[in-house]
């Protein structure tokens, strides 16, 4: 199957992430279940031409020399993922998990009032910690978008890699 079909897949079964791995078949995690997507396991060296395929020669470089790289990617038919990249048992793999393409509100995602007067803050430093998977990247994007629209000036991030795309609104 061609990769950009495989993320294909992840957005129509609306998986959270894509799992590549030698030894195993590419397999997508919904509803917090993972589901192989063809009985076919991955060689090491398809696995790994997988990986490399979604890299840059710069990503490629750091990844063979630092035996991990985590980068974003542009699909044109499936979005933006962040993927995770790595050596496990010698062998290549990589989690891709897909970022959403619409950035929810402080109030869709049902956060406490403080996070918009937090977001307001003319100077400071916010930490967010936790688990994969509980919401970090999406609360922050949440309140850089609130910034942006209630508010007018710069806005800098400082991400690696970047997530979320923001429009300019009141900010840039």
């Amino acid at each position: 199957m061609d990769f950009d079909n495989l993320l294909k897949v992840v957005v129509d079964q609306e998986a959270s992430d894509l799992f590549i791995t030698a030894g195993l078949p590419p397999s997508i995690k919904v509803r917090g279940r993972l589901m192989p997507m063809s009985k076919a396991a991955l060689t090491p060296e398809q696995a790994r031409e997988m990986v490399h395929a979604t890299m840059t020669e710069a990503q490629i470089q750091e990844f063979e020399s630092d035996r991990e790289c985590n980068f974003a990617i542009q699909s044109p038919i499936a979005g933006r993922f962040r993927v995770s990249a790595f050596y496990q048992r010698n062998y290549a793999g990589m989690v891709l998990r897909r970022i959403e393409d619409v950035i929810p509100t402080v109030d869709e995602l049902m956060l406490p009032d403080v996070i918009k007067t937090l977001a307001m803050t003319k100077r400071g430093l916010i930490i967010f910690v936790g688990a994969t998977g509980t919401g970090k990247s999406t609360s922050l994007a949440s309140m850089i978008g609130y910034r942006n629209e209630k508010s007018k000036g710069h806005i800098i991030t400082i991400e690696d890699p970047i997530e979320y795309i923001h429009d300019h609104r009141g900010c840039m």
